[in-house]
């Protein structure tokens, strides 16, 4: 039996624009770097037994302090990159609807067989990731680990080990928080959901 807590990267500086951060090392901001700190606070009574996060500088530092609060070494796997966005990196909705209309159209309608123009399939993203956490369960058989990626990497994630319908990933979850916690339960090939988006700390102090 291996748990598992998933969490968000911080507010990055992308965050109030609500644009599709994919590959791009988007940094945090204050807020983002707070919420880090949040994890930390928790993370150093959580009992965990390994760190792990995408490779992407967002994920890395909301990781690194809560690795260190626990006395362990964060560890890396491209596994855990978000998704490609392909055309729509870097772009809010409203200007996708102006370079690519009816490609928007179709995402919208169905966000995986009609995903973003040049961006990675959903499906390949959720069994690259569900591929990293069945390793990491077979590294620690007995273990909790901490994984810090990405909103629509965890969202395909879950809905790909929970038997529910990719496609169905934004309606299903329709919003993942910076730095919350989803926590769920890896067993003989079977996975329970515990707890979904909830916050590290009921009141997250300022860290500044």
């Amino acid at each position: 039996m291996t748990d598992f807590i998933l969490v968000r990267h911080g507010e990055t500086v992308w965050h109030a624009e609500n644009r599709y951060a994919g590959r791009t090392d988007v940094p945090l901001t204050d807020h983002g770097r707070d919420q880090a700190a949040a994890l930390a606070v928790w993370a150093a009574t959580a009992s965990l037994t390994a760190v792990w996060s995408s490779p992407l500088a967002r994920a890395r530092l909301t990781a690194a302090p809560a690795a260190d609060a626990c006395g362990l070494t964060p560890r890396i796997d491209e596994r855990l990159y978000e998704l490609d966005f392909g055309r729509g990196e870097g772009l809010t909705r409203d200007e996708m609807r102006r370079a690519f209309p009816d490609r928007l159209a179709a995402f919208l309608a169905d966000p995986v067989d009609r995903h973003l123009p040049d961006g990675e399939h959903p499906r390949r993203a959720a069994e690259r990731a569900a591929a990293c956490l069945a390793d990491l369960g077979r590294e620690q058989p007995d273990g909790r680990i901490l994984v810090v990626a990405h909103s629509t990497l965890l969202r395909l994630l879950l809905c790909h080990l929970l038997g529910i319908p990719l496609a169905d990933y934004r309606r299903v979850f329709p919003r993942l928080d910076n730095g919350a916690l989803t926590e769920i339960r890896s067993e003989h090939g079977h996975t329970a959901l515990l707890r979904f988006n909830a916050p590290a700390l009921t009141q997250a102090p300022a860290f500044r």
